[in-house]
């Protein structure tokens, strides 16, 4: 595609559930805010800050119209990334639940930060099994529960298919969710759209844009956070030994202690309407299909989906993991290999070696898929 013209010609990327490469106009939109604007936002009066205070704003709307959210009932928080979205959250809710439940398929994001949730106020932690298509079993008692947990795997890309059912289900129960949506927004933002989630934690650079960490709270939880992470930003005034924080019209100050990344934050936008333009005339889905074929018809390799989909992971009877990405890359073909940040699911419970990852992305053209299939034939032959 014309908007990743920046790559060199002999370099394959196929790493896109780690972060994504950055379309052309998104990387001019942060330039832009170095080079033309570069100030601080919520803070001061000149003009260049009120230019960040006003792009920012949209920043924050385009988050809620690319799920079809209402600002009556949610805010936009930015942070780093995904994990400390959902770590921000868990280490200060006080909810009034009995377990906390979560899934095998998660990244360790989800999967170690709700053991520390389930230690920290000595309730049960319940792990329960993904379908083959990524849904739960709704037949589980989810009462004063908390469920956390991905709408897209970072190992086999399942979809939680069953989103809004469970949602439903939780929330008429009593209970709280909170989204890992990091593999979501960038390749299925239709899932998540009109989900009414308590929290959407995600990742603006898988998603085509800079690197930021996107928190969508519903207000309702507000009640139930216990704020200990403190600075400046947050406040409407301070005394020797105490604080106010900001009211709920600026909510969202909650969870942004400190100088933002504001560049980053203005560039999200601009990444969003070009990630609903580029998905019109999108051939992931097809990439994937051609790949995953190619794959289950390879002499000793054993595909780990049940199904194509965007982010495929594979093993060989007689090549490490290790050894094919390496081999790979040789030929200027960037995947992934390991555990994914998925240790449990893929070590302890399937006890699988490590694993080679193929993520594919918006940018990827024809002549990528050819050239990796071409390429692992020869190396596993």
């Amino acid at each position: 595609m014309s908007d990743f013209g920046y790559l060199d010609e002999k370099s394959t990327y196929f790493d896109s559930a780690c972060q994504s490469l950055r379309p052309q106009p998104v990387i001019d939109a942060l330039n832009e805010y170095y080079m033309e604007y570069n100030s601080c936002g919520e803070r001061v009066k000149y003009e260049w800050g009120r230019k960040v205070d006003d792009k920012v704003a949209e920043s924050r709307q385009a988050v809620l119209d690319l799920l079809k959210l209402n600002g009556k009932h949610y805010f936009v928080s930015f942070t780093l990334n995904t994990t400390y979205g959902l770590n921000l959250l868990l280490s200060q809710l006080n909810l009034p639940v009995d377990k906390v439940i979560t899934s095998e398929i998660e990244h360790n994001s989800v999967f170690l930060s709700t053991i520390e949730f389930a230690k920290k106020h000595d309730i049960e932690r319940v792990v329960l099994e993904r379908q083959d298509d990524g849904s739960i079993d709704l037949d589980y008692d989810f009462a004063r529960s908390l469920v956390v947990m991905n709408t897209s795997s970072n190992v086999d890309g399942r979809e939680l298919k069953n989103i809004k059912e469970l949602v439903k289900k939780v929330k008429k129960s009593g209970g709280f969710v909170i989204i890992d949506a990091a593999q979501t927004l960038g390749s299925n933002y239709e899932l998540l759209q009109k989900i009414q989630a308590d929290a959407i934690c995600s990742s603006a650079h898988k998603m085509y844009s800079a690197s930021l960490g996107i928190m969508v709270v519903r207000k309702d939880l507000l009640p139930y956070v216990e704020t200990d992470f403190v600075g400046g930003g947050m406040v409407s005034s301070v005394t020797k030994d105490s604080y106010t924080l900001l009211g709920s019209d600026h909510a969202h100050a909650i969870f942004e202690p400190g100088l933002q990344a504001w560049g980053e934050i203005i560039a999200l936008k601009t990444a969003i309407n070009w990630l609903q333009k580029a998905k019109k005339t999108s051939r992931v889905n097809e990439f994937a299909g051609e790949i995953y074929d190619f794959l289950q018809k390879q002499p000793g390799v054993k595909v780990l989906n049940k199904a194509a989909a965007p982010v495929i992971s594979f093993s060989h009877e007689s090549l490490g993991g290790h050894s094919i990405a390496k081999a790979l890359s040789d030929e200027g073909i960037m995947v992934r290999s390991g555990y994914f940040c998925a240790h449990y699911y893929l070590k302890e419970k399937l006890d699988l070696p490590h694993q080679v990852r193929i993520s594919i992305g918006l940018h990827n053209t024809e002549a990528d898929i050819t050239k990796l299939k071409n390429v692992l034939e020869r190396i596993f032959n």
